[in-house]
C-alpha cells in the first residue's frame, strides 16, 4: 500500500459528499485548520454573489483558526462540486474538492436504485515520499478515483435489473474519457443540471473535461464483472511506471549481471513489452507503488490508477463485495493452440 499526507475536508479526500434537495435553506460553517487562509467555492451552485466564495473578491480569506459561515437558498438540482478559491494550486493539488448533490424536488423517474460519486484526481508524489507536490503541471504520476488507485479502488456493487447512476466530477489538469465495459449508458446531466430525455444521448465512453461533472445512466442487465477506467492509456498505471526507461526492443541479454555486480536487485524490465513487470518483485522505494498491480481470478491485472470493476450479480440480498464473477460453463474463451 501507500500511505499519501494530504489536505481536505473533515479529514478526508474527496470531503464529504454533501447532499441536499432543491429548494433548501443550507447553512454550512468552515473552519480552517489549516495553517495558511483559505475560502470555499461551491462549483456550478446558483446562489447569491457573496457566498461564492473567491477569496479576495467575494468576501475576505479565512484565516487559519476562523470559522465562517455560507447561506443560501437551492435554486437547481444536479452534480455540482466544493473546493478552494485560495491558493488553488497548492490546495486543490493537496486533495482539496468534494461532491455537492443537489437532489431533484420532485422525485425522479424512473427510480435509481444505485448512486455512485467518483471524483478523478490527479497527483505528483516523488517515489520514496508522501507529500503531493503541488508545483507539478503536467506529469502527474498517480490518477485516482476518489483518492484511490487499483486495486485500492472502490467496486462498484450492483444486483442484476438495478437501475444505476454514476456520477463523475473532474477538478484536475486533464480530461478524462471514462470507459465502461458490457454496457452502453446514456449521459443524463452536465455540471449544467439534468438533460431533458429527449437530448440524452447513449455512449460507452464519456469525456470528462476539467472543471466539469457528468452523470450516467444505465441499467444492470448482463452480470459478471465490467471494467470502469479512464481511456487514457498511461492513466491507468502507477507510479513507477512514468520514471522506467523505454526498453521495448533492447537486447538485455547480460545487462542484469553486470548491474547486479552494483545494485544486487536490480531487474531489466520491458525488452518485449511491460506486461512482464506485473509479475515482478524487484524492491520498490519505500510508500511507493508498482506500475500495474492487482490480482484477478485469472491472474495479474496489470493496471493500476483509474480503474474499478463494476460487479453485477443476480439474486444478492446485499451490497457488500460478492468476490470474483462465477461464468457459467462454456462462456469463457479458452486456448487452442499453444
Amino acid at each position: 500500500g501507500m500511505i499519501v499526507n494530504c489536505w481536505g475536508y473533515n479529514g478526508q479526500t474527496p470531503g464529504p459528499t454533501i447532499e441536499a434537495m432543491e429548494g433548501d435553506r443550507v447553512r454550512i460553517l468552515v473552519t480552517n485548520k489549516l495553517a495558511e487562509h483559505t475560502s470555499i467555492h461551491w462549483h456550478g451552485v446558483l446562489l447569491p454573489n457573496g457566498m461564492d466564495g473567491v477569496g479576495g473578491l467575494t468576501q475576505r480569506q479565512i484565516k487559519p483558526g476562523e470559522t465562517y459561515v455560507y447561506e443560501f437558498t437551492l435554486r437547481q438540482h444536479g452534480t455540482q462540486m466544493y473546493h478552494p478559491h485560495a491558493d488553488e494550486m497548492v490546495q486543490m493539488a493537496m486533495g482539496m474538492e468534494g461532491f455537492f448533490v443537489i437532489h431533484p424536488k420532485e422525485p425522479e423517474q424512473p427510480r435509481i436504485d444505485r448512486d455512485f460519486c467518483i471524483f478523478l484526481q490527479e497527483w505528483f508524489v516523488e517515489p520514496g515520499t508522501s507529500t503531493p507536490n503541488p508545483n507539478i503541471m503536467t506529469d502527474f504520476n498517480l490518477f485516482t478515483f476518489n483518492s484511490r488507485v487499483f486495486p485500492g479502488t472502490a467496486p462498484l456493487i450492483v444486483r442484476l435489473g438495478d437501475r444505476v447512476r454514476i456520477r463523475i466530477a473532474n477538478l484536475s489538469m486533464d480530461s478524462h474519457p471514462i470507459h465502461l465495459h458490457g454496457y452502453n449508458f446514456k449521459i443524463t446531466g452536465t455540471d449544467g443540471g439534468r438533460i431533458p430525455a429527449s437530448g440524452q444521448w447513449p455512449e460507452t465512453t464519456v469525456n470528462v473535461p476539467p472543471g466539469t461533472t457528468r452523470d450516467v445512466e444505465f441499467v444492470a442487465s448482463v452480470p459478471g464483472d465490467w471494467v470502469l477506467h479512464c481511456h487514457k492509456n498511461h492513466h491507468v498505471m502507477n507510479a513507477m511506471s512514468h520514471t522506467v526507461p523505454n526498453m521495448i526492443g533492447v537486447k538485455q541479454s547480460g545487462v542484469d549481471r553486470k548491474v547486479q555486480n552494483l545494485l544486487p536487485d536490480y531487474m531489466a524490465m520491458g525488452e518485449s513489452g511491460m506486461s512482464e513487470m506485473a509479475a515482478m518483485n524487484m524492491p520498490l522505494p519505500r510508500n511507493t507503488l508498482p506500475m500495474m498491480t492487482g490480482k484477478g481470478p485469472f491472474g495479474p491485472l496489470e493496471m493500476g490508477g483509474m480503474f474499478t470493476v463494476l460487479k453485477v450479480r443476480e439474486g444478492i440480498t446485499c451490497y457488500d463485495d460478492p468476490g470474483w464473477y462465477q461464468h457459467p460453463e462454456g462462456t469463457v474463451a479458452w486456448r487452442v493452440a499453444e
